[in-house]
Protein backbone atom coordinates (compact mmCIF):
# COMPACT_ATOMS: atom_id res chain seq x y z
CA UNK A 1 0.00 0.00 0.00
CA UNK A 2 3.03 2.31 -0.76
CA UNK A 3 3.63 4.14 -3.89
CA UNK A 4 6.70 6.20 -5.05
CA UNK A 5 10.51 6.46 -4.26
CA UNK A 6 11.39 10.29 -3.52
CA UNK A 7 7.86 10.75 -2.75
CA UNK A 8 6.34 8.23 -1.09
CA UNK A 9 2.22 8.09 -0.08
CA UNK A 10 1.44 5.40 2.08
CA UNK A 11 -2.23 4.41 2.40
CA UNK A 12 -4.51 3.57 5.46
CA UNK A 13 -8.00 2.51 7.27
CA UNK A 14 -11.03 0.18 5.89
CA UNK A 15 -13.77 1.36 4.30
CA UNK A 16 -15.87 0.95 7.28
CA UNK A 17 -13.05 1.32 10.08
CA UNK A 18 -13.05 4.76 11.68
CA UNK A 19 -10.54 6.67 9.07
CA UNK A 20 -9.15 6.31 5.75
CA UNK A 21 -5.79 8.56 4.65
CA UNK A 22 -2.22 8.42 3.66
CA UNK A 23 0.88 9.16 4.92
CA UNK A 24 2.80 11.19 2.48
CA UNK A 25 7.02 11.20 3.22
CA UNK A 26 9.47 13.18 1.32
CA UNK A 27 7.23 16.45 0.53
CA UNK A 28 10.22 19.30 0.32
CA UNK A 29 10.30 21.73 3.43
CA UNK A 30 8.27 24.77 2.30
CA UNK A 31 5.89 24.05 -0.10
CA UNK A 32 2.54 26.47 0.64
CA UNK A 33 0.06 23.75 1.32
CA UNK A 34 -3.79 24.80 0.09
CA UNK A 35 -6.46 23.49 2.36
CA UNK A 36 -9.21 25.25 0.08
CA UNK A 37 -7.79 23.61 -3.15
CA UNK A 38 -7.09 19.87 -1.10
CA UNK A 39 -10.94 20.69 -0.14
CA UNK A 40 -12.19 21.19 -3.90
CA UNK A 41 -10.16 18.25 -5.30
CA UNK A 42 -12.08 15.62 -2.38
CA UNK A 43 -15.34 17.46 -3.99
CA UNK A 44 -14.13 16.14 -7.63
CA UNK A 45 -14.62 12.48 -6.58
CA UNK A 46 -18.14 12.41 -6.07
CA UNK A 47 -20.06 12.61 -9.60
CA UNK A 48 -23.70 13.24 -9.01
CA UNK A 49 -27.13 12.08 -9.94
CA UNK A 50 -27.96 8.15 -10.33
CA UNK A 51 -24.23 7.51 -11.10
CA UNK A 52 -22.63 6.80 -7.67
CA UNK A 53 -23.06 5.24 -4.42
CA UNK A 54 -25.19 7.10 -1.70
CA UNK A 55 -23.11 6.78 0.74
CA UNK A 56 -22.75 10.26 2.26
CA UNK A 57 -19.30 11.28 3.37
CA UNK A 58 -17.84 15.07 3.91
CA UNK A 59 -14.32 13.91 3.22
CA UNK A 60 -13.01 16.91 5.21
CA UNK A 61 -9.14 16.68 5.30
CA UNK A 62 -6.94 16.70 8.63
CA UNK A 63 -3.69 17.36 8.53
CA UNK A 64 -2.33 15.81 11.53
CA UNK A 65 1.52 16.64 11.19
CA UNK A 66 4.04 18.03 8.98
CA UNK A 67 2.20 21.30 8.66
CA UNK A 68 3.24 24.23 10.25
CA UNK A 69 1.60 27.87 9.28
CA UNK A 70 0.49 26.36 6.01
CA UNK A 71 3.59 25.38 4.32
CA UNK A 72 5.15 21.54 4.62
CA UNK A 73 7.95 21.15 7.31
CA UNK A 74 9.87 18.93 5.41
CA UNK A 75 8.41 15.71 7.67
CA UNK A 76 5.95 13.27 7.11
CA UNK A 77 2.36 14.52 6.32
CA UNK A 78 -0.54 12.57 7.86
CA UNK A 79 -4.00 12.65 6.23
CA UNK A 80 -6.82 11.74 7.76
CA UNK A 81 -10.56 11.66 6.72
CA UNK A 82 -13.30 9.94 9.18
CA UNK A 83 -15.72 7.76 7.96
CA UNK A 84 -19.04 8.81 9.14
CA UNK A 85 -21.89 7.08 6.87
CA UNK A 86 -20.66 3.30 6.87
CA UNK A 87 -23.44 0.67 7.53
CA UNK A 88 -21.93 -2.54 8.06
CA UNK A 89 -24.91 -4.51 8.34
CA UNK A 90 -25.16 -4.59 4.69
CA UNK A 91 -22.14 -6.71 4.69
CA UNK A 92 -23.93 -9.39 7.58
CA UNK A 93 -22.88 -12.27 5.03
CA UNK A 94 -19.43 -12.12 5.01
CA UNK A 95 -17.30 -14.02 5.16
CA UNK A 96 -19.26 -17.03 4.84
CA UNK A 97 -20.76 -16.35 1.47
CA UNK A 98 -18.24 -14.22 -0.82
CA UNK A 99 -19.13 -12.04 -3.25
CA UNK A 100 -18.23 -12.62 -7.15
CA UNK A 101 -15.89 -10.41 -8.25
CA UNK A 102 -14.64 -8.93 -4.87
CA UNK A 103 -11.52 -9.96 -2.90
CA UNK A 104 -13.59 -11.16 0.21
CA UNK A 105 -12.30 -14.79 -0.72
CA UNK A 106 -8.85 -14.09 -1.11
CA UNK A 107 -8.36 -11.66 1.49
CA UNK A 108 -9.95 -13.67 4.24
CA UNK A 109 -7.45 -16.89 2.78
CA UNK A 110 -5.00 -14.42 3.04
CA UNK A 111 -5.29 -12.96 6.47
CA UNK A 112 -6.14 -16.06 8.23
CA UNK A 113 -9.31 -14.96 8.53
CA UNK A 114 -9.09 -12.21 10.35
CA UNK A 115 -9.03 -9.49 7.84
CA UNK A 116 -11.82 -6.82 7.98
CA UNK A 117 -13.96 -7.46 4.82
CA UNK A 118 -16.68 -5.12 5.25
CA UNK A 119 -17.36 -3.09 1.93
CA UNK A 120 -13.96 -4.19 1.10
CA UNK A 121 -12.09 -3.36 3.51
CA UNK A 122 -8.29 -2.21 2.91
CA UNK A 123 -9.42 -2.92 -0.96
CA UNK A 124 -11.81 -0.77 -0.98
CA UNK A 125 -12.15 1.87 -3.15
CA UNK A 126 -13.22 4.27 0.10
CA UNK A 127 -9.27 4.46 0.04
CA UNK A 128 -8.71 6.68 -2.95
CA UNK A 129 -10.06 9.61 -0.78
CA UNK A 130 -6.87 9.76 0.42
CA UNK A 131 -4.99 9.19 -2.60
CA UNK A 132 -6.96 12.38 -4.40
CA UNK A 133 -6.22 14.23 -0.96
CA UNK A 134 -2.54 13.52 -0.87
CA UNK A 135 -2.09 14.37 -4.62
CA UNK A 136 -4.21 18.30 -4.27
CA UNK A 137 -1.31 18.62 -1.44
CA UNK A 138 1.44 18.13 -3.61
CA UNK A 139 -0.46 19.33 -6.99
CA UNK A 140 2.49 22.84 -6.77
CA UNK A 141 5.28 20.71 -7.58
CA UNK A 142 4.21 19.92 -10.91
CA UNK A 143 4.83 23.33 -12.07
CA UNK A 144 3.37 24.22 -15.72
CA UNK A 145 2.43 20.15 -16.43
CA UNK A 146 -1.47 19.95 -16.90
CA UNK A 147 -3.41 16.79 -16.61
CA UNK A 148 -6.73 16.53 -17.69
CA UNK A 149 -8.70 13.72 -17.18
CA UNK A 150 -12.27 12.49 -18.09
CA UNK A 151 -15.09 9.71 -18.92
CA UNK A 152 -14.05 8.46 -22.70
CA UNK A 153 -16.49 5.65 -22.35
CA UNK A 154 -19.12 4.06 -20.59
CA UNK A 155 -20.53 0.38 -21.69
CA UNK A 156 -20.58 0.45 -25.35
CA UNK A 157 -20.77 4.33 -25.76
CA UNK A 158 -17.25 6.24 -27.17
CA UNK A 159 -16.83 9.82 -26.55
CA UNK A 160 -14.72 12.02 -28.53
CA UNK A 161 -10.81 12.00 -27.93
CA UNK A 162 -10.48 14.26 -25.07
CA UNK A 163 -8.30 16.65 -27.04
CA UNK A 164 -10.89 17.52 -29.47
CA UNK A 165 -13.47 17.83 -26.20
CA UNK A 166 -14.36 21.33 -24.59
CA UNK A 167 -11.82 22.68 -21.61
CA UNK A 168 -14.94 22.16 -19.27
CA UNK A 169 -17.75 21.14 -18.78
CA UNK A 170 -20.34 21.98 -20.91
CA UNK A 171 -23.91 21.09 -18.76
CA UNK A 172 -24.76 19.76 -15.32
CA UNK A 173 -24.84 16.21 -17.18
CA UNK A 174 -21.33 16.25 -18.35
CA UNK A 175 -19.86 17.12 -14.83
CA UNK A 176 -21.98 14.80 -12.97
CA UNK A 177 -20.53 12.08 -15.45
CA UNK A 178 -17.20 13.34 -15.54
CA UNK A 179 -17.30 13.46 -19.97
CA UNK A 180 -16.37 16.44 -21.42
CA UNK A 181 -17.70 15.31 -24.72
CA UNK A 182 -21.89 16.88 -24.80
CA UNK A 183 -22.85 15.08 -27.72
CA UNK A 184 -22.80 11.51 -26.07
CA UNK A 185 -23.50 12.19 -22.00
CA UNK A 186 -27.79 11.96 -22.47
CA UNK A 187 -26.85 8.44 -24.31
CA UNK A 188 -24.49 7.56 -21.50
CA UNK A 189 -26.56 8.52 -18.66
CA UNK A 190 -29.61 6.69 -20.46
CA UNK A 191 -27.03 3.52 -20.82
CA UNK A 192 -26.35 3.51 -16.85
CA UNK A 193 -29.81 4.21 -15.92
CA UNK A 194 -31.09 0.88 -18.12
CA UNK A 195 -28.40 -0.91 -16.18
CA UNK A 196 -29.26 -0.01 -12.86
CA UNK A 197 -32.92 -0.45 -13.06
CA UNK A 198 -31.71 -4.26 -14.33
CA UNK A 199 -29.96 -4.45 -11.15
CA UNK A 200 -26.53 -4.28 -12.80
CA UNK A 201 -23.56 -2.43 -13.74
CA UNK A 202 -21.37 -1.58 -16.85
CA UNK A 203 -18.19 -0.93 -17.59
CA UNK A 204 -16.30 2.32 -18.35
CA UNK A 205 -13.09 3.77 -19.43
CA UNK A 206 -10.83 6.71 -18.06
CA UNK A 207 -9.40 8.80 -20.47
CA UNK A 208 -5.76 11.06 -19.50
CA UNK A 209 -4.15 14.21 -21.28
CA UNK A 210 -0.94 14.95 -19.93
CA UNK A 211 0.58 18.19 -21.65
CA UNK A 212 3.14 20.86 -20.79
CA UNK A 213 5.03 18.13 -19.68
CA UNK A 214 9.55 18.95 -20.21
CA UNK A 215 11.59 16.06 -22.17
CA UNK A 216 13.69 13.99 -19.78
CA UNK A 217 11.17 13.17 -17.02
CA UNK A 218 11.37 9.48 -15.89
CA UNK A 219 13.91 7.03 -15.40
CA UNK A 220 15.27 3.98 -16.80
CA UNK A 221 13.34 0.52 -17.34
CA UNK A 222 10.98 0.12 -14.20
CA UNK A 223 10.50 3.15 -13.45
CA UNK A 224 9.97 4.32 -17.00
CA UNK A 225 7.56 7.25 -17.32
CA UNK A 226 5.07 4.65 -18.23
CA UNK A 227 5.87 1.56 -16.74
CA UNK A 228 5.70 4.06 -12.96
CA UNK A 229 2.38 5.72 -14.55
CA UNK A 230 1.18 2.28 -15.23
CA UNK A 231 1.57 0.58 -12.12
CA UNK A 232 -0.32 3.14 -10.16
CA UNK A 233 -3.51 2.96 -12.94
CA UNK A 234 -3.41 -0.55 -12.56
CA UNK A 235 -4.05 0.39 -9.10
CA UNK A 236 -7.47 2.14 -9.15
CA UNK A 237 -9.73 -0.40 -7.96
CA UNK A 238 -11.40 -2.11 -10.82
CA UNK A 239 -8.84 -1.39 -13.19
CA UNK A 240 -8.23 -4.40 -16.32
CA UNK A 241 -5.92 -2.24 -18.38
CA UNK A 242 -4.12 0.55 -19.36
CA UNK A 243 -2.94 1.79 -22.98
CA UNK A 244 -0.49 4.76 -23.83
CA UNK A 245 -0.45 6.42 -26.92
CA UNK A 246 -1.74 4.44 -29.76
CA UNK A 247 -1.78 1.30 -27.39
CA UNK A 248 -2.78 -1.98 -29.12
CA UNK A 249 -3.38 -0.05 -32.44
CA UNK A 250 0.08 0.14 -32.61
CA UNK A 251 -0.20 -3.91 -33.41
CA UNK A 252 -1.53 -3.20 -36.52
CA UNK A 253 1.20 -0.67 -37.60
CA UNK A 254 4.32 -0.28 -39.07
CA UNK A 255 7.58 1.46 -38.20
CA UNK A 256 7.21 4.08 -40.86
CA UNK A 257 3.70 4.70 -39.59
CA UNK A 258 4.19 4.41 -35.87
CA UNK A 259 7.32 6.58 -35.89
CA UNK A 260 7.45 10.32 -35.46
CA UNK A 261 10.78 12.21 -36.93
CA UNK A 262 12.20 14.64 -34.82
CA UNK A 263 11.60 18.66 -35.95
CA UNK A 264 11.48 21.47 -34.26
CA UNK A 265 15.08 22.91 -33.43
CA UNK A 266 18.38 21.99 -32.17
CA UNK A 267 17.51 23.85 -28.80
CA UNK A 268 14.35 22.68 -28.94
CA UNK A 269 13.76 19.39 -30.52
CA UNK A 270 10.01 18.34 -31.15
CA UNK A 271 8.28 15.18 -32.76
CA UNK A 272 6.50 15.80 -35.61
CA UNK A 273 2.94 13.61 -37.23
CA UNK A 274 -0.02 13.38 -35.49
CA UNK A 275 0.33 12.32 -31.72
CA UNK A 276 3.63 11.49 -31.33
CA UNK A 277 4.49 9.25 -28.31
CA UNK A 278 4.88 11.19 -25.09
CA UNK A 279 7.27 8.84 -23.84
CA UNK A 280 10.16 7.17 -25.87
CA UNK A 281 12.01 4.26 -23.54
CA UNK A 282 10.42 5.27 -20.18
CA UNK A 283 11.54 9.43 -20.67
CA UNK A 284 9.31 12.02 -21.76
CA UNK A 285 9.33 13.24 -24.99
CA UNK A 286 7.98 16.68 -24.87
CA UNK A 287 4.97 15.63 -26.49
CA UNK A 288 1.32 15.23 -24.75
CA UNK A 289 0.91 11.95 -23.49
CA UNK A 290 -2.14 9.91 -23.71
CA UNK A 291 -3.25 7.26 -21.81
CA UNK A 292 -6.56 4.97 -21.21
CA UNK A 293 -7.48 3.42 -18.24
CA UNK A 294 -10.27 0.66 -18.83
CA UNK A 295 -12.66 -0.44 -15.98
CA UNK A 296 -14.68 -3.75 -14.76
CA UNK A 297 -18.07 -3.42 -13.98
CA UNK A 298 -18.59 -2.88 -10.34
CA UNK A 299 -18.98 -6.25 -8.82
CA UNK A 300 -21.67 -5.44 -5.96
CA UNK A 301 -24.84 -5.54 -7.44
CA UNK A 302 -28.48 -6.11 -6.22
CA UNK A 303 -29.48 -8.80 -8.88
CA UNK A 304 -29.01 -12.07 -7.51
CA UNK A 305 -26.56 -14.48 -8.23
CA UNK A 306 -25.35 -18.15 -7.31
CA UNK A 307 -22.34 -18.42 -5.57
CA UNK A 308 -20.68 -20.34 -3.26
CA UNK A 309 -21.27 -20.52 0.99
CA UNK A 310 -18.52 -21.27 2.38
CA UNK A 311 -20.49 -22.28 5.35
CA UNK A 312 -21.47 -25.87 4.23
CA UNK A 313 -20.04 -25.78 0.84
CA UNK A 314 -23.01 -25.64 -0.85
CA UNK A 315 -23.49 -23.02 -3.72
CA UNK A 316 -26.54 -20.75 -2.69
CA UNK A 317 -28.29 -17.72 -4.11
CA UNK A 318 -26.52 -13.96 -3.28
CA UNK A 319 -28.21 -10.36 -3.07
CA UNK A 320 -25.90 -7.60 -2.22
CA UNK A 321 -27.51 -4.62 -0.23
CA UNK A 322 -25.76 -1.42 0.22
CA UNK A 323 -24.91 1.37 -1.50
CA UNK A 324 -22.76 1.05 -4.72
CA UNK A 325 -21.84 2.38 -7.79
CA UNK A 326 -23.25 1.37 -11.33
CA UNK A 327 -20.89 2.70 -12.74
CA UNK A 328 -16.98 3.66 -12.07
CA UNK A 329 -15.73 5.82 -14.64
CA UNK A 330 -17.08 8.85 -13.20
CA UNK A 331 -15.78 8.48 -9.92
CA UNK A 332 -12.01 6.93 -10.81
CA UNK A 333 -11.59 10.25 -12.75
CA UNK A 334 -10.20 12.17 -9.62
CA UNK A 335 -8.55 8.92 -8.80
CA UNK A 336 -6.24 9.31 -12.02
CA UNK A 337 -5.73 12.43 -11.92
CA UNK A 338 -4.85 12.07 -8.54
CA UNK A 339 -2.72 9.22 -9.60
CA UNK A 340 -0.65 10.71 -12.72
CA UNK A 341 -0.07 13.60 -9.92
CA UNK A 342 1.43 11.59 -7.54
CA UNK A 343 3.50 9.67 -9.59
CA UNK A 344 4.54 12.61 -11.58
CA UNK A 345 5.83 14.46 -8.87
CA UNK A 346 7.92 11.60 -7.62
CA UNK A 347 9.61 11.38 -10.89
CA UNK A 348 10.25 15.53 -11.23
CA UNK A 349 11.87 15.32 -7.22
CA UNK A 350 13.90 12.03 -8.07
CA UNK A 351 15.45 13.96 -11.16
CA UNK A 352 15.99 16.84 -9.04
CA UNK A 353 17.82 14.78 -7.04
CA UNK A 354 19.88 13.29 -9.26
CA UNK A 355 21.17 16.50 -10.75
Amino acid sequence: MRLGESLTMTLFGESHGQLVGALLEGVPPGLQIDEKRIAQRMMTRRPGGHFASKRNEDDTVELLTGVHEGFATGQPILLQIRNKDSRSSDYSFIPNHPRPGHQDLLMQIRSGGFADLRGGGSSSARLTAGIVAAAALVEPLLGDIKIEAHVGAIGPIEAAPIDTCPDAWENELCEQLRCRDPNVVEEMKEHVTAIRKQKNSTGSRVDVLISNLPQGIGEPWFDGLEPALGRAYLSIPACRGVAFGKGFEAVEMTGLEHNSPWGGSKQQPLQEGERPDGSIAGLSSGSDLYAKIALKPPSSIAHEQTTLDLADGQKKPLVVKGRHDPVLGPRAVSVARAMTTLVLCDLILRKRDAL
